[in-house]
């Protein structure tokens, strides 16, 4: 019995911070992120005393306590750590690595949250290209980042530029993905948004309620997205025949 007890207590640093880290995770998933906050920050902390501050797990415990930030509109926090765990790993491992252009959206991210759309696009304009060449155009990663920078286009009212990225992300997702993936759904009403920006009704109303009766189907009735679609729809018909979930 004894013996048990003690191999129950020899958990070692490293384990019990990645035991802390599943905690936190958990609590960001449920939208609790005062108290996923409160553990990354311990965390990171203890992985930047015992790591060092450019060792891996450090720098994916910053950015995971800059995503608790980004959750609670809590912009310039988030720029911080995003910008400090971007330039070090491009500096340790280089700019084409994954980890480094996952932190680049994240920067970007941060930046379109703040309405800060030029740097946002510089830095979609990069991953995009060096995931296109280091992946391959129907990469899941690489069809994100065009969906990124579509959204910074589209944020501009830069239509046309928005609607050619979401075209090939649309056309490729149904494709690559199938019609009733959930990406391919987003990428749909996406487009639809880009071309009601653009008031072209009838297409965005056409492609919409295709998106929607997918939705309902795939996702279900009470799905935000299916929500939103519904929304739109209406909106977009002048509140006649409005629909139901």
């Amino acid at each position: 019995m004894n013996q048990r007890c003690s191999s129950l207590s020899s958990v070692t640093p490293k384990e019990e911070e990645e035991g802390i880290a599943e905690f936190a995770l958990a609590f960001s998933e449920a939208g609790r992120w005062k108290e996923a906050e409160e553990l990354e920050v311990r965390v990171m902390q203890t992985t930047k005393r015992v790591l060092g501050e450019e060792h891996p797990d450090t720098l994916t415990s910053m950015a995971n306590l800059a995503s608790t930030y980004r959750n609670q509109g809590r912009w310039k926090e988030a720029e911080g750590l995003d910008v400090q765990v971007m330039e070090t790993r491009t500096r340790v491992l280089r700019e084409e690595h994954p980890s480094t252009l996952s932190s680049m959206g994240n920067l970007a991210s941060t930046y379109r949250n703040q309405g800060r759309w030029k740097e946002a696009e510089g830095l979609d304009v990069q991953v995009m290209e060096t995931r296109t060449r280091v992946l391959g155009e129907e990469h899941p990663d690489t069809l994100t980042s065009m969906a990124n920078l579509a959204s910074t286009y589209r944020n501009q009212g830069r239509w046309k530029e928005a609607e050619g990225l979401e075209v090939q992300v649309m056309e490729t997702r149904t494709r690559v993905l199938g019609e009733e993936h959930p990406d391919t759904l987003t990428s749909m009403a996406n487009l639809a948004y880009t071309w009601t920006s653009q008031s072209r009704n009838e297409e965005a109303i056409s492609i919409m309620e295709k998106c929607f009766e997918l939705q309902r189907y795939i996702l279900g009735p009470d799905h935000p997205d299916t929500v939103s679609s519904r929304e739109a729809l209406n909106e977009w018909q002048g509140g006649n025949n409005e629909i139901q979930l």
